[in-house]
């Protein structure tokens, strides 16, 4: 069990609270957080002698209409409906389930003036699984991420569809098997729903926890790689990182010394004197993920412990304070410069596969014992340059961009959705890269026979094997790289 407001957040542990299907709960302190908020915003309703930005206005541009006592909660009703405009693919369902946790994070703190039950619907929702259908386009990364959660909230007033146990249903039936009804809204509570960054959070927050995968992979996968082209050991000794000591290039010398420590292959004489770069400095890039990764997951660490709606409550000063903690800026820069690091383990992978196939030091052309007769692994070296190619374009940063809104009131956005967005496209595109990398790595080592790798590496060819066999001749490839990416997707080896 989860206590909401009692424990910090960090992306391990919300890792385990997916991976373990913990239950959340509120704690004692985040209820009375979250009631005393609320029963300070009813008491000042009653006697407020001054427009507060949406509680007793409109949104936006409408920053400046003054809306009457009694049309309060019908104006929170409207904001969610007139709001949830979302368009394109739906969001990973994973996702969403992420997008929940970090909203009932947020309003967990009692700066937003959220009813407990409002909070406790939400808690309802992730703890059986009943995951609001949300769409990946929509929001401009500022004024938070309103429309995808405009469509995370239609649920609780009886609106929009959930999926339940594999099928997507309009909410008020699912509502109806659970004998809930539709929460009536009270004032400022559409505000606290829509405002805040938990669709950019949920991207980010599910991306670094699979980049440190892809990162972790990405040396194992890369040392097998080094086995199977006959590399050489050198490029990893810890000298030369000493004198160039940057975290995570010397992190990375260290772990494939240790991946490859026992190898036969590796400590056999070399012919050559000197490898690629794509294999003698997989320290120094490999590394330099690292310490992008480590920079971002700091960043998001923050920002899931952290009240990102407006306007904020404090019950303790007497001031309700219209602010900026929606704008996606803090967090849209790190994953724009996420998605590069990720990109750059691809690229390097794809130069990699590249080398592993044309014959050199011994290998035959494209692994396979007929070249000609067969393609052999021709082709999956195209297909990673393809998903390669794709990635650069997809690198251009979204958080350069930013296009006014609500007649120029909002006049900066951040565009950390787009960032999100194709931060998950990148990552998925990183893991089927470096699983064709290791589609050919595996193949490869098997021409090195007798010889041995390491007890670390032999063990992962084993478990590789298990679902993906050695080809010996042309085969349908597709299902190979698919089922070369799941198994890296399935085997964390952080």
């Amino acid at each position: 069990m989860h206590y909401i407001s009692t424990e910090h957040l960090t992306p391990e542990r919300v890792q385990q609270i997916i991976n373990e299907g913990e239950h959340l709960a509120l704690s004692e302190e985040a209820k009375a957080a979250i009631l005393r908020c609320r029963e300070y915003l009813d008491r000042k309703m009653e006697d407020i002698d001054h427009p507060v930005y949406g509680v007793t206005t409109g949104f936006g541009s409408l920053y400046n209409v003054t809306i009457p006592a009694e049309d309060l909660s019908q104006l929170q009703y409207n904001l969610v409906v007139s709001h949830a405009c979302g368009t394109g693919d739906r969001v990973n369902q994973e996702i969403v389930k992420l997008m929940l946790l970090l909203k009932i994070q947020s309003l967990s703190y009692g700066h937003s003036g959220a009813q407990l039950e409002t909070v406790e619907r939400l808690i309802d929702m992730f703890n059986n699984d009943i995951l609001p259908v949300v769409y990946q386009q929509g929001s401009l990364g500022a004024s938070g991420d309103l429309a995808p959660l405009a469509h995370l909230s239609l649920p609780l007033i009886g609106l929009g569809e959930v999926e339940y146990k594999g099928k997507v249903r309009p909410s008020a039936e699912v509502w109806k098997e659970f004998g809930w009804k539709p929460i009536h809204l009270k004032s400022k509570e559409g505000l606290a729903l829509l405002n805040g960054t938990q669709f950019m959070g949920a991207h980010a927050l599910w991306s670094i926890i699979k980049a440190l995968e892809l990162s972790a992979w990405a040396d194992a996968i890369g040392a097998m790689s080094l086995e199977a082209y006959d590399g050489r050991i050198d490029p990893f000794y810890p000298q030369t990182h000493r004198i160039r000591p940057h975290r995570g290039q010397i992190e990375t010398a260290d772990r494939v010394m240790k991946l490859l420590k026992g190898s036969e292959m590796i400590q056999r004489h070399k012919e050559h004197i000197q490898d690629p770069y794509s294999f003698r400095c997989i320290p120094q890039v490999h590394g330099a993920v690292k310490d992008t990764a480590r920079y971002v997951n700091t960043v998001i660490e923050t920002e899931i412990n952290s009240a990102t709606d407006n306007p904020n409550i404090f019950p303790e000063e007497d001031m309700v304070i219209s602010a900026g903690n929606f704008h996606g800026e803090p967090i849209a820069l790190p994953m724009d410069m996420l998605a590069v690091a990720i990109s750059e383990l691809a690229n390097i992978s794809e130069r990699r596969t590249y080398l592993l196939i044309h014959g050199y030091r011994g290998l035959p052309m494209y692994l396979v014992a007929k070249p000609g007769l067969n393609s052999g692994f021709m082709i999956p070296q195209y297909t990673a340059a393809s998903i390669v190619s794709q990635n650069k374009g997809l690198c251009w940063p979204a958080s350069c961009d930013s296009i006014p809104s609500s007649g120029g009131q909002e006049d900066h956005v951040s565009m950390g959705a787009n960032s999100a967005t194709k931060l998950v496209r990148i990552i998925d595109n990183t893991r089927r890269v470096l699983g064709i990398e290791l589609l050919n790595a595996a193949q490869a080592i098997e021409f090195r026979r007798p010889a041995r790798s390491s007890e670390t590496i032999e063990y992962l060819l084993k478990e590789f094997r298990k679902v993906v066999p050695f080809v010996e001749e042309d085969t349908y490839m597709h299902p190979l790289i698919e089922k070369a990416a799941a198994f890296i997707d399935r085997n964390p080896i952080v």
